[in-house]
């Protein structure tokens, strides 16, 4: 993770970053320097890292034009990262071994030592990463995803999965919560609006920044990345007669932020040492090392998907509905729909409002609005969303947040091009690429009920809530920014 600057000059703050950090860091940052009251100028009183204190300074973007500002104030995220805001030193450690170093040690150990040390590496490669590949290989996704495969378990890596099962998981269970919170609201304060609950970035920030204001409203059906990292290490170690410790699960995903969702406390097993998900790497890192150990597309094999069932799955690569952010909103609206007031949705039509990262969807019948969904991604307008909830003006029953504008897709760790800025040309393509895969609805997914019944033991299950679930809440006390603040 590269160094986050930030640059004060008198009224005026610029947030500018080389990688994707969380999206709380930034606001803490800001946070921090009122809460501590530092002057224009003053040093910041942690220590800087050897790394951080030989960074180059980047420019300011004042008007649109770049420029220099007089008297910088530089805060690297590496002496952010110490402070007891958005992310504690410990945490810290745990990210900073989240790289490829950590893989190649543990491909590296598996070759040189006896057999009774190895570890079992298994990928798991997230469907918003696909498409980066098959942009970067020049190839159809499926073509891609096969070159991937190859390259992966070329290095020694046993199992490659894609994360669809667990991506089917999570909707299922966020259409259930929903309807259930539904049914509660009107003795319920917090039942709605309901916040969607993958994206890590939002979550650090509704938990360390919103608090009790949203942290009742996040959905606790775990992301499929986390549910894919329980599906390893519970499902397919029991299946290949490994305890969970002997397992390296790395998870390839288009987001930085997903480096600090696998760290949390909840998703790790102290009795057995072992993390649900051990190492997250983005796409453009496995691609870096490609391009770094001067390996082609076509120096690799075609080496299809493995399964956690260890069968092939006849139905292929599939996408799930929506743009490209596993269309949570999409599939609860129908969902809602139907089971709620036993209406079949063909199709969702959005209402563009601020801009294309902020649009509603709304179900109506006799001129009566049952539904109304907003899909609001970037931290602009989450501060929209943000100054709504205070002022109880939000008339949305359901809220799919993501913390990168564009969603997923154009996760940081994926869609970033020259000086820092998103390739839009990219982005473009992926969008394209990941709409061309056919369309699958979790619920017509028999592998998922096959699960449900030999992995869970039913729905409702304890195993269920276990495996699927987790709790949100506020892990410090909200801070209320300055009334004269833009963002």
């Amino acid at each position: 993770m590269k160094s986050v600057f930030l640059y004060h000059q008198p009224g005026t703050f610029f947030f500018l970053h080389k990688r994707c950090a969380c999206l709380c860091v930034y606001f803490h940052l800001l946070l921090y320097f009122f809460s501590t009251q530092l002057n224009h100028g003053q040093q910041c009183s942690k220590k800087q890292s050897d790394e951080g204190s030989d960074s180059l300074r980047e420019k300011a973007v004042v008007n649109g034009e770049v420029s220099e500002p007089p008297h910088v104030q530089q805060v690297l995220l590496s002496s952010c990262l110490s402070c007891e805001g958005c992310v504690s030193e410990e945490e810290s450690q745990r990210i900073s071994q989240q790289n490829l170093q950590e893989v190649k040690g543990v491909l590296s150990l598996n070759k040189r030592c006896d057999a009774s040390k190895h570890k079992v590496l298994v990928v798991s490669v997230c469907p918003q990463s696909l498409p980066f590949f098959a942009v970067k290989f020049g190839l159809g996704i499926p073509e891609a995803t096969q070159k991937l495969c190859g390259f992966l378990k070329s290095l020694g890596v046993h199992h490659v999965f894609d994360t669809m099962l667990a991506a089917g998981f999570s909707i299922l269970e966020s259409q259930r919560e929903f309807v259930q919170r539904h049914r509660r609201r009107h003795h319920d304060s917090h039942a709605l609006p309901m916040f969607t609950s993958s994206c890590p970035g939002w979550i650090r920030y509704a938990e360390r920044v919103l608090g009790s204001l949203v942290t009742p409203h996040i959905c606790t059906a775990k992301s499929p990345q986390q549910v894919m990292g329980s599906l390893v290490k519970d499902f397919f170690t029991r299946q290949q007669k490994l305890t969970p410790d002997k397992v390296f699960h790395v998870v390839v995903a288009p987001c930085f932020d997903k480096k600090l969702e696998a760290v949390r406390e909840e998703f790790y097993n102290s009795v057995l040492e072992s993390r649900d998900v051990d190492c997250v790497l983005t796409s453009g890192e496995i691609f870096h090392l490609m391009e770094e150990m001067k390996v082609t597309v076509e120096d690799v094999d075609s080496v299809p998907l493995d399964h956690v069932f260890g069968e092939a799955d006849e139905a292929g690569l599939v996408r799930h509905e929506g743009r490209g952010s596993e269309g949570f909103l999409e599939h609860i609206f129908k969902y809602a729909a139907k089971e709620l007031f036993g209406l079949e949705v063909e199709e969702i039509v959005y209402k563009t409002l601020r801009n294309r990262d902020f649009q509603e969807v709304t179900l109506e019948r006799d001129g009566e609005t049952l539904l109304q969904f907003a899909a609001i991604y970037g931290f602009r307008n989450i501060q929209t969303l943000v100054h709504r909830m205070r002022k109880g003006r939000v008339p949305y029953q359901l809220v799919e947040v993501l913390s990168c504008p564009g969603g997923c897709l154009s996760g940081r760790g994926q869609s970033e091009g020259e000086g820092g800025r998103v390739d839009k040309a990219l982005s473009q393509q992926m969008e394209e690429a990941y709409s061309s895969l056919p369309v699958r609805l979790p619920e017509m997914n028999p592998e998922l009920q096959r699960l449900y019944q030999d992995w869970l033991e039913g729905q409702d299950s304890p195993r269920t809530l276990q495996a699927l679930h987790t709790q949100y809440s506020q892990q410090r006390q909200p801070q209320t920014l300055p009334p004269d603040i833009q963002w």
